[in-house]
């Protein structure tokens, strides 16, 4: 009875979301890949808010309940059906009698299982589709016979294009510039190889008069013209690339590109991707728990080797889930970067045992590695371990819970912001809603 209420619900709120972008014709942008997607999706929002009247997914809303909850505008009802009701009759209510609406739309369009992307976004005509990155062992690879299986299903969302729309595609990865093959429509691509027309250079990590590291700044250059990017607050490739996407995007609509820029210093960071946070005792924590997969963690790891530090430099790294036959493999070739990136490892969960063995067999000594069965204890051993000046990198799959270990190490005092102010666990973790801090 439960899965028959929940196919109605679906069905109802997916007809009202046909019905609602009908009537107010907002502007579309959908957002597919394997790594990327909602950095990606918040530096378009933060592009877009500063020009017009704008929405996008909430959190990780990407799944056939979750774009339409986004289109009109609603929270999850979670396993409350009279939340659920409420919501179909809110959506209908928005239907008929006129409201204010977002001009443009940002939406995050994920895959998990064959099919899912004709279920959850073939519905909705888009005006622009970026696709981030695949990666060679993307997440959810363990539902799809093969790594071309789930690039098919993902180059899905293309199909949605209006005539006159527009796809971004990552050039850096050549599963998704091959992409451009199947749309008739207007294509840029960006990236930091020769291939893109939106090309970045110059990544680099900027330091504060103190030493302290404070974000990335890089360049990008189009047709001539070069511009200077920061992004304050957060380290690694997967923000430099959500700017270069957004500015992609900018240069295709005609959107001014120094206001865009300008837009993305300090865009809406979303918790749990590498967000730079001060820790206790003196330390710094790179927080990237939102989820992990063995392209991010690696991008992740080679990130913690490039800040410089005076202390030492703490990997902290769960399970890595959904690789199916893949598991064992890609959490050994992680424990050797890690080797080559930190001076103190972390395993957490039984899949990381993998990342010790490969870490123990690139030469990494065993006295610098320690295993946890889970999040709790590996925070509770971080409480007394971490020391002044030590840079943290925490990282897993969503299902690992690795957020509870930055909590653990979180320096909430005042003026733990850098600016007076107190760092709040519940505006800067992921996983802090209710629903979700009562499951064990």
């Amino acid at each position: 009875m439960k899965e028959i209420f929940k196919h109605i619900i679906m069905y109802i709120l997916q007809a009202e979301s046909r019905l609602v972008l009908w009537r107010y014709k907002p502007k579309v942008v959908a957002i597919t890949g394997s790594v990327g997607k909602t950095s990606t999706k918040d530096a378009v929002y933060s592009a877009l808010s500063g020009m017009t009247h704008v929405r996008k997914s909430e959190k990780s809303y990407n799944s056939e309940f979750g774009l339409p909850l986004t289109i009109l505008g609603m929270p999850t009802g979670w396993s409350n059906p009279f939340l659920w009701i409420a919501n179909v009759a809110k959506g209908l209510w928005l239907f008929l009698w006129p409201h204010r609406y977002p001009k443009w739309l940002v939406l995050e369009a994920g895959v998990g299982k064959p099919g899912d992307m004709k279920r959850t976004a073939g519905w909705i005509k888009t005006d622009a589709v970026i696709v981030t990155a695949i990666g060679e062992t993307p997440v959810h690879i363990e539902f799809f016979e093969s790594r071309k299986h789930l690039i098919e299903e993902k180059s899905g969302l293309i199909k949605t294009l209006k005539p006159d729309g527009v796809l971004i595609l990552n050039a850096d990865d050549e599963a998704v510039l091959s992409m451009k093959e199947k749309t008739k429509c207007r294509v840029k691509t960006y990236g930091f190889g020769d291939k893109a027309e939106l090309k970045g250079s110059g990544e680099n990590i900027y330091y504060d008069e103190s030493g302290v590291p404070r974000g990335t700044l890089f360049r990008v250059d189009e047709e001539g013209t070069s511009l200077p990017v920061v992004i304050e607050g957060v380290f690694g490739s997967n923000h430099v690339y959500a700017a270069m996407a957004t500015l992609a995007l900018a240069s295709a609509l005609g959107l001014n590109m120094i206001e865009t820029a300008d837009a993305l210093k300090k865009y809406d960071l979303p918790p749990g991707r590498m967000r730079l946070l001060r820790g206790i005792n003196g330390s710094l924590i790179i927080d990237d728990t939102y989820n992990s997969s063995p392209f991010a963690c690696k991008a992740s790891l080679e990130t913690l080797g490039q800040v410089k530090t005076s202390g030492r430099r703490i990997a902290v790294l769960g399970d890595m889930l959904e690789l199916g036959k893949h598991t064992e493999d890609e959490h050994r070739k992680i424990g050797e970067i890690a080797r080559e990136n930190a001076n103190v490892l972390l395993v957490v969960g039984q899949r990381a045992e993998k990342i010790k063995e490969g870490a123990l067999s690139a030469g990494m000594q065993a006295g610098a590695i320690e295993q946890f069965p889970n999040s709790y204890s590996a925070g509770d051993f971080l409480k007394t371990f971490v020391q002044p000046g030590d840079l943290v990198l925490i990282k897993g799959s969503q299902g690992m819970r690795m957020e509870r270990a930055v909590a653990a190490i979180l320096d909430e005092s005042t003026g733990s912001d850098g600016n007076g102010g107190k760092q709040d666990r519940k505006k800067l973790l992921v996983r802090q809603d209710k629903e979700w801090l009562r499951k064990k």
